[in-house]
């Protein structure tokens, strides 16, 4: 194995990571933000009213997007693997 196959196997990996988590974390932040800016308007500080839509939300987002994601690491992992035989 080579270090630029190394380096492209890790760019590759983590270029995979940050596709597959964008999709939660960017409508979780968005929740988050909503949820922020209708407590600073009506000036309830609660906790919990934070979390729980944040976990509703990332809930919707694993149930709608599992086939995609999966079909990514799926394929990454599918590449990695018939690379073996080059090590």
């Amino acid at each position: 194995m080579t270090e630029a196959l190394a380096v492209e196997i890790g760019r590759e990996g983590l270029y995979t990571a940050l596709k597959i988590s964008a999709p939660i974390l960017g409508l979780g932040l968005l929740v988050g933000l909503a949820v922020g800016i209708f407590q600073a308007v009506t000036q309830i500080h609660e906790l919990t009213l934070t979390f729980v839509p944040k976990i509703f939300v990332t809930a919707l987002v694993l149930l709608f997007f599992m086939p995609w994601m999966l079909r990514e690491i799926i394929g990454f992992t599918t590449r990695v693997i018939t690379l073996i035989g080059t090590f």
